[in-house]
């Protein structure tokens, strides 16, 4: 079962690669600030998880606007999601869950889905989660369908409440 309502964000940091180097990217640096907008994409490079992520990366400046953070991630090596960023135009903070830590937190590891259509295991299930200005998840939404896009217009609401 996910994260459920109410429930905090997990203390843990990944890795985001940045002209700089990794860099370790908290998923509680918004707390205490503003609220908290964390997806899950399967994998980088495929059609879905692209188009999400730029129309995502569209909506940066709202979600900035309303004091969130937004914050995406998948099992990808930090150093293909920066190839894969710079190749879509992706500029939202994108970090690496190499070694599953947050697909375990978050329990949102697919063991159905993805395996069926390609034969991969162990990647992220389409998820969003947003969590409040304390850190609490407040909005959470979970496909099963990794082909399924996550409800915006829910997003913006649970970033705008």
């Amino acid at each position: 079962m996910p994260l459920k309502l109410g429930q905090p964000l997990p203390e843990i940091s990944l890795k985001q690669k940045t002209d700089a180097g990794l860099v370790d990217v908290s998923l509680r640096r918004n707390v205490g600030k503003g609220k908290t907008v964390i997806l899950f994409v399967p994998l980088a490079f495929t059609g879905v998880c692209t188009d999400e992520l730029c129309k995502v990366t569209g909506l940066l400046d709202e979600y900035k606007k309303l004091g969130a953070d937004v914050i995406a991630i998948s099992v990808d090596s930090p150093f293909a999601q920066e190839a894969w960023a710079k190749q879509a135009g992706i500029s939202l903070t994108l970090v690496s869950d190499f070694n599953r830590v947050a697909l375990k937190a978050f329990k949102v590891k697919d063991t159905r889905v993805i395996p069926e259509k390609t034969g991969l295991l162990n990647v992220a299930k389409r998820s969003v989660f947003v969590a409040d200005k304390a850190g609490n998840v407040i909005h959470s939404e979970v496909k099963r369908d990794p082909s399924s896009m996550p409800n915006f217009a829910k997003i913006k609401k649970a970033v705008e409440a």
